[in-house]
């Protein structure tokens, strides 16, 4: 099996983090069971490993970039700079992107990963206990029915879309997961005015507003991404639950 790049150097010039030992090596293993499970199911495209380092690992990680923690030798807790980050959702999952990285560079960020295919679902839960992470459970369902279950209505910090749709469909995927206050994250590679304009139209209604654009281009192919905010607000006809 192919070994990934290391790519310390990278990481902390892009992203100001770098895995430790330990998240190296929960890296190399999840790139080891997607290969595997690729045999059977169609996970990615991606597998070769500098390809597989930036496409999956980084630009997972890119999205929440905010909220690693400033490089491992740092003296700061990194618990601070998220504190108010505990629980994401990953929606639409598939492969467990960008869901499993994020959940393997933040422990103490409680991940769960959500797709309607039973077979990606059932290859996840055999995945997350061979990475040893605890803070990772997957969830099988339509993000639209599962967003209206008590448990997981508004329960959420942090919501993840990578490569499941239109912009606007992501959002009203997203939304109805997120607390007050709460991010979605809406990893996209262009980025037009059009589709600007069709999420802003989408969001009104929702309760959602644009935070911010990031446009960047990955480290090794320069290849042309953007990630859009979108945060929770509560809308003006709304009565906050006592």
């Amino acid at each position: 099996m192919p070994v990934l790049p290391q790519m310390n150097e990278l990481w902390q010039k892009t992203l100001n983090w770098q895995p430790d030992e330990s998240q190296q090596q929960q890296f190399q293993r999840l790139y080891e069971l997607i290969v595997e499970g690729n045999r059977s199911l169609n996970l990615t495209r991606i597998t070769e490993p500098m390809e597989f380092w930036e496409k999956h690992l980084w630009d997972s990680l890119r999205g929440i970039a905010r909220l690693l923690p400033p490089n491992q030798n740092s003296a700061e807790n990194p618990e601070l700079a998220a504190e108010s980050v505990q629980k994401a959702i990953d929606i639409g999952t598939g492969g467990g992107f960008p869901g499993l990285p994020i959940a393997i560079a933040l422990p103490h960020l409680s991940v769960t990963l959500l797709d309607s295919t039973r077979k990606k679902i059932a290859f996840l839960e055999t995945v997350v206990p061979s990475l040893g992470i605890e803070n990772a459970a997957t969830l099988l369902g339509r993000s639209d029915e599962i967003a209206r279950q008590p448990h997981h209505k508004q329960a959420y910090d942090l919501a993840l879309l990578r490569a499941v749709g239109a912009a606007s469909i992501c959002a009203k995927y997203a939304l109805p997961f997120l607390k007050n206050g709460g991010l979605a994250v809406l990893y996209r590679g262009n980025w037009t005015v059009e589709e600007e304009t069709e999420l802003q139209r989408a969001i009104e209604h929702l309760g959602g507003k644009v935070e911010s654009v990031e446009a960047f281009t990955t480290p090794t192919t320069q290849g042309a991404r953007h990630c859009v905010y979108l945060r929770k607000v509560v809308q003006q006809f709304e009565r906050p639950v006592r």
